[in-house]
């Protein structure tokens, strides 16, 4: 799918797609934080049929709810596509060592050879954490190596 990317001075970043039927939907990406969803005229390219203006917040759950099962899919994928490459999904129990220590504290990828691409929070999904990232209780942990791997990623995470 192509995207069309557009640097607006002064107001920001818009990207536009076009979807199926030859509809065209755009995002606008304010340098203030505020997202605008837009449809754009099927008829007229220029003309807007439809804006909707969202806080930053409202962006966040749209993406959300468009995101989270999408990254999922592309695991899925992934693991097909690969064989000997697991994905899984490790849910951080209350009890765990790493509850309030960060991703680069459990060193997992130095230690297991396993690749954290994704923490899922509350169905936010926080592609490539960052080692600064901070675990809580409930965290959905998103790995991908060798059986192997991923199983002494479990035992790392429950146990330290």
């Amino acid at each position: 799918m192509d995207i069309e990317e557009t640097r607006l001075p002064g107001v920001g970043l818009r990207h536009e797609l076009a979807i199926r039927g030859g509809r065209r939907v755009g995002v606008v990406s304010q340098v203030n934080g505020d997202r605008e969803l837009v449809l754009y005229d099927q008829h007229d390219p220029d003309a807007c049929q439809a804006v909707l203006h969202l806080t930053p917040e409202e962006a966040s759950t749209l993406a959300e709810l468009l995101g989270a099962p999408r990254v999922t899919e592309r695991l899925a994928r992934l693991r097909e596509q690969v064989e000997g490459i697991a994905t899984e999904g490790l849910v951080l129990a209350p009890e765990s060592p790493y509850v309030g220590r960060t991703l680069g504290d459990a060193q997992i990828r130095t230690r297991t050879g396993v690749s954290v691409v994704a923490v899922v929070r509350h169905g936010e999904v926080s592609p490539s954490p960052a080692p600064t990232f901070r675990f809580v209780a409930g965290d959905k942990v998103i790995v991908v190596g060798t059986d192997d791997g991923v199983a002494a990623v479990h035992r790392l995470l429950a146990d330290g």
